[in-house]
């Protein structure tokens, strides 16, 4: 890993090794590993979509009645783990999480797919379902009452932003000396220590 790394911020440090990742074909570059725990502890994790990345935090989208919001409410504190495997690199993120203005979760639902609007009010995320027929029953429901009209954001839809405290950048080296760099929230900037692997 190049000794520059040591002083650069870390989101822009990402975005490169995010960018790498895209032209390096990696079918899914944005997929991310989301790690969330209960008020006492009990951990899940699954993938999510990254769907922007900044100085203010990372950025996905859920229903707000999943079981991952749920958590979030509880214990707000959240980890990412992004790997690509072709580049041998992988990143995580911890930090706290808060959900995005309404008006940017509006925004967003704007740009999605008409089939993925529709969905997003179809389903009670992470709740119970009787059958699959049940919801594709909703689904052909939405399509008749919304067929030549806007879909709007459903208010149980919408974004979260992760604003990270901490950001570590892993890369494989021969006989696992792996590079562990990791840049941690400080009062003014980022401190900034290299791990052993």
């Amino acid at each position: 890993m190049a000794a520059r790394l040591m002083t650069d911020d870390p989101v822009e440090r990402f975005l490169e090794w995010f960018q790498e990742a895209e032209q390096a074909g990696n079918e899914v570059p944005e997929a991310m590993t989301l790690a969330t725990a209960t008020a006492d502890g009990a951990p899940s994790a699954r993938m999510v979509l990254l769907k922007g990345a900044d100085d203010g935090g990372f950025v996905f989208y859920s229903g707000y009645v999943s079981r991952k919001a749920g958590e979030l409410e509880q214990n707000p504190r959240a980890a990412l783990v992004f790997y690509w495997r072709a580049l041998g690199k992988q990143i995580r993120v911890e930090g706290r999480v808060e959900r995005v203005p309404e008006a940017e979760s509006a925004a967003y639902f704007a740009t999605r797919p008409r089939g993925s609007q529709l969905a997003a009010w179809a389903s009670q995320q992470s709740h119970p379902l009787k059958s699959r027929e049940e919801l594709e029953r909703r689904y052909a429901e939405l399509e008749r009452e919304y067929e030549g009209r806007e879909v709007p954001r459903p208010p149980h839809w919408g974004g979260f932003r992760l604003r990270p405290d901490a950001i570590e950048f892993w890369e494989h080296r021969e006989n696992r000396l792996h590079d562990r760099i990791c840049y941690t929230r400080a009062r003014e900037g980022w401190h900034v220590e290299r791990l052993a692997p």
